[in-house]
């Protein structure tokens, strides 16, 4: 059975009268990595600030490694055992070592539990050797795993990264990335991460839970929150492309039909006739091919135009008018070899068990 180390129950907290959570719920369980993924000024740094203790929330229970986190009698203990990394954190003017070292020494750890300490997470951040350098002279990326360090020499239980790779180039974030995923492993800490980042939340996370408008909306897996989410305003955030108003019309042994302003669509679903619902799929879902099939298990086919191709970066995302406008992702390769082009007639296929439905009801 998994140990809970925190539980959130009905958080709430405001900034000069302005509501910035409202009604937070939520589980995290040891060992996890946790994403909380969000829009800027959805609440997800407030959150993470409650979450470390540095704020009071104005209402609701927080439970943290088994402990009644808001019990004043706790805070100083509890914060022992967690570290913070901030998206813009602070480096001293000293050198990388006495950067690394602080808060062992505030610990009052022995010098040389320090030395091994500090040298060991040298190792783990790959920055071995650079102890005796002044921190403020390295790149951007490096000062960030320096400050990475200086948060798991503790070896805290419970390590929170609020947007750590938010101004690093694309090296930089990998690497810290990749650190992240390799703490998590070698410590078992458990790591609550947030991040406006879709990518970086589906390669990181364990779970995801999602805030809007300081308000947790739905957790889950990256494919439940992906390719299953709660609520349309979430699919438009996590960037589901296809998001279309529909009634069902029937219901043959959990799979329905949808009428999508005439438009006939398959899915599976335990709604029966009559349901207002929106139906959702992927992109990457929707294949593309260049004459008409019979042989295939999906049980959605239309013809279409092309309307437009849109390159990003190695794909293409390709607009089809069916009726109504169809985005899907191919490759940039699978575009050039198909011979996509503005106006061809081509016919796209989505299973069924690709497409999501939510009731309106």
């Amino acid at each position: 059975m998994s140990e809970i180390v925190i539980k959130a129950e009905s958080l709430s907290k405001q900034y000069e009268g302005k509501d910035i959570l409202r009604d937070v719920s939520f589980s995290i369980d040891k060992g996890e990595i946790f994403g909380l993924i969000g829009p800027s000024g959805s609440g997800k740094s407030t959150l993470i600030r409650l979450l470390d203790l540095l704020e009071m929330p104005a209402g609701g229970k927080l439970s943290i490694l088994g402990t009644d986190a808001l019990a004043s009698r706790s805070r100083f203990d509890l914060r022992n055992r967690m570290a913070l990394l901030n998206q813009k954190p602070v480096i001293f003017g000293m050198s990388v070592y006495d950067n690394i070292a602080l808060g062992m020494k505030y610990r009052r750890k022995s010098r040389q539990e320090i030395n091994d300490a500090v040298h060991d997470v040298l190792e783990v951040i790959g920055l071995h050797g650079y102890g005796n350098r002044m921190a403020r002279t390295l790149s951007g990326g490096e000062a960030q795993r320096v400050a990475l360090a200086r948060s798991i020499v503790t070896k805290p239980e419970i390590l929170f990264l609020d947007e750590p790779t938010a101004n690093l180039d694309p090296h930089s974030t990998k690497k810290i990335e990749e650190l992240v995923l390799e703490i998590n492993k070698e410590y078992d800490t458990t790591i609550v991460l947030s991040t406006h980042d879709m990518l970086q939340g589906q390669k990181l996370a364990t779970r995801i839970g999602v805030i809007l408008d300081g308000k947790i909306l739905q957790t889950g897996t990256t494919n439940e929150i992906f390719h299953k989410p709660a609520t349309t305003n979430i699919a438009l955030f996590v960037g589901v492309e296809n998001i279309f108003p529909g009634t069902i019309t029937g219901n043959k042994n959990g799979e329905v039909t949808i009428d999508i302003q005439g438009k006939m669509i398959q899915a599976v679903a335990d709604l029966t006739e009559g349901y207002k619902v929106s139906v959702l799929f992927r992109a990457e879902d929707v294949t593309i091919h260049l004459e008409e099939i019979s042989k295939t298990s999906a049980r959605n086919i239309f013809r279409g135009k092309i309307k437009s191709l849109i390159p990003t970066g190695p794909f293409v995302n390709v607009i089809i008018d069916c009726g109504q406008d169809i985005n899907a992702l191919v490759t940039l390769s699978s575009a050039e070899e198909l011979g996509l082009s503005f106006g061809k007639q081509v016919w796209i296929s989505i299973k069924a068990t690709a497409i999501h439905v939510i009731s309106d009801l």
